[in-house]
């Protein structure tokens, strides 16, 4: 039983590596923490981003459980996406980091 668990644990953090890892996966979960819900805003509003490097993005951090995806049966169709809980709970870790960067005084 001990192994599974460990096996479990490191596979979150394996999850927690490749986005926190990630120079874009950050940028996206801001962003839809900000409002900016729907993929052409998100490119958009993240400079530099490719359209198929967001499409991947929002694919693996809606697999890991971060994001919500919602499409909505229209012509063209529609698609949000919003954090779930655990999502909220990273950017209020990454938020938390962020701010001890701004306090810490060093360049």
């Amino acid at each position: 039983m001990e192994k599974k668990i460990t096996k479990a644990r490191e596979r979150n953090y394996r999850c927690l590596e490749q986005v926190i890892g990630c120079k874009w996966s950050v940028s996206v979960l801001r962003c839809v923490e900000l409002g900016v819900n729907r993929p052409g805003a998100l490119e958009r509003e993240i400079e530099g981003i490719s359209k198929k490097v967001l499409a991947e993005r929002l694919r693996k951090l809606s697999n890991y459980g971060l994001l919500n995806k919602k499409v909505f049966p229209e012509v063209p169709p529609r698609t949000e996406y919003s954090l779930t809980g655990k999502g909220r709970r990273l950017v209020e870790i990454l938020g938390a980091i962020r701010t001890l960067d701004a306090g810490s005084g060093e360049d």
